[in-house]
C-alpha cells in the first residue's frame, strides 16, 4: 500500500514563517547590492484574499498591503484598518479615472498612474479631499499592448504633467514581461529614473519586483517590492 504522503501537495509555509523568509531574502539581496534592507518596502499583495487569510500576516507584523481593484479593497479593508490603524494600503492595479475619488479616499499610495486623464482626475480628487497620495508613474517597460503603463517615449511628457498638476510623485513602477529574465527591465527602469532626474530626489522610488523576481529587483534598486504568492501561497487555478 502506497503512503498517502506521496501524493499529498506541499503545504505552504505558515504566514509568520513566509514573512520571515521573504524578509530574510530581501535583506540578503540588499546586502549583496550594498544597500540597507530597511530601504525596501515589502508590499503584501492581498488581492483575492479575504480577511481570514490576511489576518495571520497582520498578526505576524506586516503592515503594508497592496490591492489591484478599488471595489475589492473597499469591501474588505475598512474594518481591518479600523482595527489596525497603522496599516498602509497601496493600489497596484490599473485605475479608472472615474474611480479616482474612491482611490484617493481609500489608499495611501497609487502605483499605476499611466495617462494624462488619470493625472487630471487624481489631482481633482486630491484637491477636493485634501489628501495628498504618493503616486508612482507606471511605465510599460516591455511595450506590451495588453499591459497598462505609459510608453517609454511618453514618460517625459507624463512626468511633466504630474509635476504641473502638483501630484506627489513617488517614483516609477513597472511589470516586466512574464517568463523572461526580468533584470534588464529593472535596470532600464532605474536608468529611466536617472535620465529623467528622479534619482536622488523624493521621487526616486522604484516599484518593481514580485514573488518570482523580487531579489533581483532589490539588487537593481527597488524601493518597493510587490509580493503575493510567496506570502499567501499560490492562488487556486481556475478550472475550464
Amino acid at each position: 500500500m502506497k503512503s498517502a504522503l506521496i501524493h499529498s501537495p506541499r503545504r505552504p509555509a505558515p504566514p509568520a514563517a513566509a514573512l520571515e523568509d521573504v524578509g530574510a531574502r530581501i535583506a540578503t539581496a540588499a546586502r549583496v547590492a550594498r544597500r540597507k534592507a530597511g530601504d525596501v518596502t515589502l508590499i503584501a499583495i492581498s488581492k483575492t484574499h479575504e480577511a481570514p487569510q490576511i489576518m495571520p500576516l497582520i498578526a505576524a507584523g506586516q503592515r503594508v498591503f497592496g490591492e489591484n481593484r478599488v471595489q475589492e479593497a473597499a469591501a474588505k479593508w475598512p474594518a481591518l484598518r479600523e482595527a489596525y490603524p497603522d496599516i498602509q494600503l497601496h493600489l497596484v492595479g490599473q485605475l479608472q479615472s472615474n474611480k479616482a475619488e474612491e482611490a484617493v479616499a481609500l489608499f495611501d499610495a497609487i502605483h499605476s498612474v499611466d495617462r494624462p486623464s488619470l493625472v487630471t482626475a487624481l489631482a481633482k480628487a486630491m484637491d477636493k479631499s485634501g489628501r495628498c497620495i504618493p503616486c508612482f508613474v507606471q511605465v510599460n517597460i516591455g511595450a506590451e499592448a495588453q499591459k497598462g503603463g505609459c510608453a517609454i517615449a511618453d514618460l517625459g511628457a507624463l512626468l511633466a504633467q504630474v509635476r504641473e498638476a502638483d501630484l506627489p510623485l513617488a517614483g516609477l513602477m513597472c511589470v516586466p514581461p512574464a517568463d523572461i529574465e526580468a533584470a534588464p527591465f529593472f535596470a532600464l527602469l532605474a536608468k529611466l529614473s536617472a535620465d529623467h532626474g528622479l534619482a536622488g530626489t523624493r521621487a526616486a522610488g522604484l516599484s518593481m519586483g514580485m514573488s518570482g523576481d523580487f531579489e533581483t529587483a532589490v539588487q537593481l534598486g527597488a524601493t518597493h517590492v510587490r509580493v503575493g504568492s510567496a506570502l499567501f501561497g499560490a492562488r487556486p487555478a481556475v478550472a475550464g
